[in-house]
């Protein structure tokens, strides 16, 4: 009754204002076309079956849509305090946008943060710092079957696909890259001409679609591959078995999104729907696996070749390490990409509960080549959520050689984590396909950002090692990062977790290695 009420009361005063207007001044037409919109709309409300809300609150009911719109901004902007902030929080987006811009990265009257709460970390300082490096040192990636190794920055553009993000915001990253002589991952979109033209060091990886080097049946063409892995930007390939953000599910390119720039990068029919599999049609075991990696070596004459994965079973991580053992050949280089990653866009219930986190993944693998003795030959990457000096020191501490960041990446071209990636409506020009949109990203101020930051952050991180009495990060020990269990009891990292000697998995294997060790088949992966 009430809802018939108040249509009834704004169709009254409607045709009120529309005979004002007409017979009193045309003034009412203000009043009385906004009036007459209402009606319509409380009408359409009370009839349509889609949206029980409005059926029972006509007209008032689309204020709840309105907020649930403007719910993330309110968030960010007025609610969000600067340490809890999701997926990262203010100070680190904060920090970010500071170092891109070349302006102080500082904070005054100490830290916001609760260092009592449980779960929290610190690095150990030194009673004898040392003095921070001259120049930043690099990462020689390059197994004993490589001709041509490639020496890896402490921090890299991670894994992000043109096609994904916009034509200006990969030839930002590419020529920041540039500028700072640092690695971009091109992501697993294909070799596009906007990750070439400006002339930055390529990581070149290849996805389940095999983009850019892909058969008409969707298969994996040693031609095309060979042709492109020659290009002299190309300094290493990466086989994706995985990626953080949605681990073990595959990706679907609807036709409208493939246009003939994309159709062309990726090497695809124009208009049609492309699905990337959430598996691989190159290998079906761990022993197939490595041998394929050693293929993928020859085609690329020598050039460093690895492959990206967010850690699940370890056994099935061993089983790999046996097939490297049986087959005596390896990859160069393993890049571990934590479950907190997010680039792409994932169910929630991947992204949330899928994988391990960056820090179990990275242990696990980092312990398992110490085990089989092949760590000094492997360089191990880490990507996700790594945006700061201090996370960077972490992941050192943790396991990896060298790290790769792409959201923080793309803060420092703009990014402002409206979370709208999926959409193509990306407020800022980044992560859409939208021309008018991209335009927005200004590829020269950009691209310095990117180089300002990465030179800042990794600045950072060697001032802390060397806080830390480290000036190479080699010198890095788990027992040098530290937790808070519970609110009266500290631990390090060396107490915590397991920590392999070389060649142990091989000699005499830890009781809490033994059942996964066992179970681990280079002949089939079994989860």
């Amino acid at each position: 009754m009430l809802k018939k009420c108040l249509v009834a009361l704004l169709a009254l005063l409607t045709v009120c204002g529309l005979v004002a207007a007409a017979l009193v001044s045309p003034w009412y037409w203000g009043a009385a076309v906004p009036l007459l919109l209402a009606v319509v709309v409380a009408v359409h409300d009370l009839v349509q079956r889609r949206h029980s809300v409005l059926r029972n609150y006509p007209l008032l009911g689309h204020l709840r849509f309105a907020l649930e719109a403007l719910r993330p901004e309110l968030q960010q902007y007025f609610i969000e305090r600067n340490y809890d902030g999701r997926p990262f929080d203010r100070d680190t987006r904060s920090i970010v946008y500071e170092r891109a811009k070349g302006t102080a990265a500082e904070e005054p009257f100490g830290t916001e943060l609760d260092l009592y709460q449980a779960g929290s970390e610190y690095l150990t300082p030194s009673m004898a710092p040392r003095a921070v490096p001259d120049g930043p040192p690099r990462v020689r990636i390059g197994g004993p079957d490589c001709r041509h190794p490639y020496d890896m920055a402490l921090l890299n553009v991670s894994a992000m696909s043109f096609g994904s993000l916009s034509a200006n915001a990969v030839l930002a990253l590419n020529t920041g890259a540039q500028l700072g002589g640092f690695a971009h991952d091109t992501g697993e979109g294909g070799l596009s001409e906007y990750h070439l033209q400006p002339g930055g060091d390529l990581v070149w990886e290849i996805g389940t679609g095999y983009f850019g080097c892909r058969t008409d049946d969707g298969g994996f063409d040693e031609r095309q591959f060979a042709d492109k892995a020659a290009h002299e930007q190309v300094k290493c390939v990466s086989l994706k078995i995985s990626q953080g953000a949605k681990p073990g599910i595959g990706g679907v390119l609807p036709a409208a999104k493939v246009n003939a720039e994309i159709a062309r990068v990726r090497g695809v029919p124009q208009g049609e729907t492309v699905i990337s599999p959430p598996f691989h049609r190159v290998y079906g075991t761990p022993r197939e696996l490595v041998r394929f990696l050693g293929r993928m070596r020859e085609l690329a004459d020598g050039k460093p070749v690895g492959f990206k994965l967010c850690v699940g079973s370890r056994r099935e991580f061993l089983a790999v390490c046996k097939a490297m053992l049986a087959e005596g050949t390896a990859p160069d280089f393993i890049i571990v990409d934590g479950a907190e990653g997010g680039t792409g866009a994932a169910p929630l219930e991947f992204a949330d509960n899928v994988g391990l986190p960056l820090g179990e993944g990275l242990m696990t693998v980092h312990n398992a080549l110490v085990g089989v003795g092949l760590r000094d030959q492997i360089r191990v990457g880490a990507s996700g959520k790594v945006a700061t000096g201090s996370d960077l020191v972490k992941r050192l501490l943790q396991g990896a050689d060298y790290t790769n960041s792409a959201r923080a990446m793309m803060f420092a071209i703009g990014c402002i984590q409206a979370q709208r990636c999926h959409t193509n409506t990306c407020p800022v020009g980044v992560a859409t396909q939208d021309e008018r949109r991209g335009r927005a990203v200004d590829v020269d101020d950009k691209s310095r950002r990117v180089h300002r930051y990465q030179q800042a952050t990794v600045k950072s991180a060697l001032q802390i090692m060397a806080a830390m009495g480290v000036d190479d990060p080699r010198g890095l020990r788990p027992h040098m990062l530290l937790q808070r269990v519970d609110p009266n009891t500290v631990r390090s990292y060396a107490e915590l977790h397991t920590w392999l000697t070389p060649g142990q998995l091989l000699a005499s294997v830890p009781d809490n290695w033994a059942t996964d060790w066992q179970a681990a088949d280079p002949d089939r992966f079994t989860p």
